[in-house]
């Protein structure tokens, strides 16, 4: 089942389009990352499916039903960070954000905060709190009233390395309880340890999208390299499937059409021709190097 799907959305602000006729589907139980340079559209995005701005054409419907305010109190959501009191408790916060939303009920601040693994400090006030906890803090108030799906733009944002490790493992134990969360990010290598699903935009335009195995693996790349590296290039420039062939230090590594990179067949094709590898080994195209590929980064 999908929770979110999208079709055909467009979007201009004056001669600028921000999107341009993009569709995707966005799986229930997956966390989808919403990949994107600075101006590819995917807090437009994002402001769209959210009700906070209204698209020029095409729809999105969530759990195959059109939007609505019953649909919309099952997303949490968090698109900046809230304007917490800093004199406040981190309960004390909650309260007030429960008392504007109207979202769930006194012990759902309680089970919340246990969530982001801020209970100890729920009486805390808000100015004590580090950026990860005040980070924290925010998806606590997106998760109040039980949702179904988290929508999060940029949730590590301006984090050191120890807060980027924890909102990390947050949101994986949140996929693990059940939510379907949907985040932007540009950072790549998060998403790439995160996600199951991307989509990648470049100025309004979808230029990938599925799976993260599926986006990453349209072609195959394999390592090796041998004591005589001249007679080992020489000899692979005849091995069937490969397209690109780059040298590294101390090593080749070959580029190959999809399904054509079976290991045990190159190694026996350098053995018959005298060829001993010192080292082989296949080589997942980094979301990265696909990132900047697509769009040009």
């Amino acid at each position: 089942m999908n929770v979110l799907s999208i079709k055909g959305l467009e979007k201009s602000y004056g001669k600028i389009k921000a999107l341009k006729g993009v569709s995707f589907d966005i799986p229930q139980g997956s966390v989808f990352g919403l990949l994107g340079p600075n101006g590819s559209g995917k807090t437009t995005l994002l402001s769209i499916i959210l009700d906070v701005l209204q698209a020029d054409a095409g729809q999105f419907s969530w759990f195959d039903q059109p939007g609505s305010p019953a649909i919309r109190k099952q997303i949490g959501s968090l698109l900046e960070t809230p304007n917490f009191y800093h004199y406040l408790s981190g309960t004390g916060n909650l309260k007030v954000t429960q008392s504007i939303n109207g979202r769930g009920t006194k012990t759902d601040i309680d089970e919340v905060l246990k969530q982001v693994k801020l209970y100890e400090r729920r009486k805390s006030r808000f100015s004590t709190y580090s950026l990860g906890m005040k980070q924290r803090l925010a998806i606590a108030a997106a998760l109040l009233g039980k949702p179904k799906v988290l929508v999060l733009d940029e949730p590590t944002n301006g984090l050191d390395p120890v807060g980027i490790a924890e909102m990390r493992q947050l949101i994986l134990d949140l996929r693990d309880q059940g939510y379907t969360i949907i985040m932007a990010s540009h950072l790549l290598d998060e998403v790439e340890r995160i996600c199951s699903h991307v989509a990648i935009l470049k100025t309004g335009e979808l230029m990938a999208c599925g799976e993260v195995s599926e986006v990453l693996t349209d072609e195959d790349i394999i390592e090796l390299s041998a004591p005589d590296m001249l007679t080992l290039r020489e000899a692979i420039l005849h091995f069937p499937g490969i397209t690109a062939i780059k040298q590294q230090q101390g090593s080749l590594l070959i580029h190959m059409e999809k399904g054509k990179g079976d290991t045990v067949k190159l190694n026996e094709y350098c053995f018959h021709n005298g060829l001993i590898l010192s080292h082989l080994v296949s080589k997942k195209q980094r979301l990265e190097d696909k990132f900047f590929e697509l769009t040009g980064a």
